[in-house]
């Protein structure tokens, strides 16, 4: 049996998700967002249930990492999601 997914961040919006995805994905790290928006026809709804990031448990501790901004590169290349 597959171990479940890790909630790593929460985003207030899917469009933070989706950086932070992607700076994952540039670290070769898989994960998926989990949004519960109506397809996006009710957006408010992400203030009720907020955008989640979620990867494999084994890749969770790095992700967080470079989430925070411990990546390499300048500026660290986190992701901020308190800063909107």
């Amino acid at each position: 049996m597959t171990e479940p997914l890790r909630i790593v961040r929460t985003f207030p919006n899917d469009v933070e998700a989706e950086l932070a995805r992607a700076v994952l994905a540039a670290h070769g790290i898989e994960s998926v967002i989990i949004s519960d928006s109506a397809a996006g026809m009710l957006p408010w709804l992400n203030t009720l249930h907020p955008v989640r990031l979620a990867v494999h448990p084994e890749d969770a501790a790095v992700a967080e990492q470079l989430l925070d901004g411990g990546g390499d590169g300048p500026g660290g290349g986190g992701i901020d999601a308190s800063a909107a």
